[in-house]
């Protein structure tokens, strides 16, 4: 799907298959994706304010520059996601996966990462977690 600018505020998009869509610059503040797929999805620069992608597989999806902000992403999949640039600030990253993702100078001022894997994620300053 290419929703490249959409505006899908509070859209409720849970347990939607959106592998490989391409929602960059989308505005999706407040929108519920929970559950959905989105592996591979292009997400640059997009709007996700206040969303909940509780349980979301966003393996290898593209968040550069994304805002993030009080996101809820327990439990979701970041498996190789790029990270850099993104603001999650206040964001939930409870039992989140951020295995070899990278988070180059995002912004985690008050993030919650209570047992998060960051396995071989780049950190923001650069350093990779072991």
């Amino acid at each position: 799907a290419n929703l490249t600018g959409a505006n899908l505020t509070g859209a409720n998009l849970f347990g939607a298959d959106l592998m490989g869509a391409k929602l960059d610059s989308a505005n999706l503040t407040d929108a519920n994706l929970s559950g959905a797929n989105l592996t591979g999805a292009n997400l640059f620069g997009a709007n996700l304010t206040d969303a909940n992608l509780t349980g979301a597989n966003l393996l290898g999806a593209n968040l550069i520059v994304a805002k993030l902000e009080r996101v809820n992403l327990w439990n979701a999949n970041l498996t190789e996601a790029i990270l850099m640039g993104a603001n999650l600030e206040g964001a939930d990253l409870t039992d989140a996966n951020l295995t070899d993702s990278d988070l180059l100078s995002a912004n985690l001022k008050g993030a919650d990462l209570t047992d998060a894997n960051l396995t071989g994620a780049t950190m923001p300053d650069g350093s990779i977690h072991n």
